[in-house]
């Protein structure tokens, strides 16, 4: 489904990603590791179109994506969830998912309402609190709000970037239970993470990502049974260091 080539980019006049390799087939999920700083938000910049220098090819269900702008790339159905949520905090939870449908081109207003039910399915709590200002809800609430924005768009591939940062162990659960039923379904993701417990025993396969560049990519359990884990990215960073 997705398959990247020699991926380059940064901001001003340096690179932050040096020759990404990247591929994800349909129906799989895939964790995107690394320490603050490894450029992982920097690639969901470029995979989604929203950094302006960027070379490379990208090739979404075969066709090539490299230098197609933003609204294309959401389009043809890929949609992200921001770290941070970015909400727009004064609008009712209705009205930011509302927001997310916009790739589906004037939907009838049954097609409309299938999006918000299948996402009121996955969250029941944004169902009750749908006419409520975004703005008012807890952090892990605007979590939903962000997940369910992106599947208004209905995605065939979902990039999650730091979906579980800062949230209670309670509701990390909840998001990771909603995810696993995504999964379930089909849809395929990918998912930037730091910490190495969550990813590990959601995704089946992990990249890790050092310094700008994919350093290791290899199956979750044989990554999981690493006897130095607790030094990988340290470690891989060296090498980069010394490469």
């Amino acid at each position: 489904m997705l398959e990247v080539r020699n991926l380059c980019g940064g901001y001003g006049g340096g690179n932050v990603l040096h020759g990404i390799d990247l591929t994800l087939a349909a129906g799989q999920t895939l964790a995107l590791l690394g320490p603050n700083g490894a450029g992982k938000s920097t690639l969901m910049a470029a995979l989604t179109g929203t950094l302006d220098k960027r070379s490379g090819s990208m090739r979404f269900d075969g066709r090539e994506m490299g230098e197609a702008a933003s609204h294309d790339i959401v389009a043809h159905g890929l949609a992200l969830v921001p770290e941070g949520r970015h909400m727009f905090a004064p609008f009712s939870v209705e009205d930011n998912l509302r927001l997310g449908a916009i790739r589906l081109h004037h939907p009838t207003n049954a097609r409309l309402q299938a999006q918000f039910d299948g996402v009121y399915r996955l969250f029941p709590r944004l169902a009750e609190r749908r006419n409520q200002a975004t703005g008012t809800l807890s952090g892990g609430e605007q979590q939903m709000v962000a997940i369910g924005r992106a599947l208004m768009s209905a995605p065939r591939l979902l990039l999650l970037d730091e979906p579980f940062l800062g949230l209670a162990p309670k509701v990390v659960e909840e998001i990771h239970d909603a995810l696993e039923r995504l999964r379930g379904a089909g849809l395929t993701m990918l998912l930037v993470e730091q910490k190495l417990d969550i990813a590990l025993r959601f995704a089946a396969q992990a990249c890790v990502m050092v310094k700008g560049r994919i350093m290791l990519n290899e199956s979750s359990r044989a990554l999981a049974e690493r006897a130095d884990l607790d030094q990988l990215y340290f470690q891989l960073a060296r090498a980069v260091d010394m490469s």
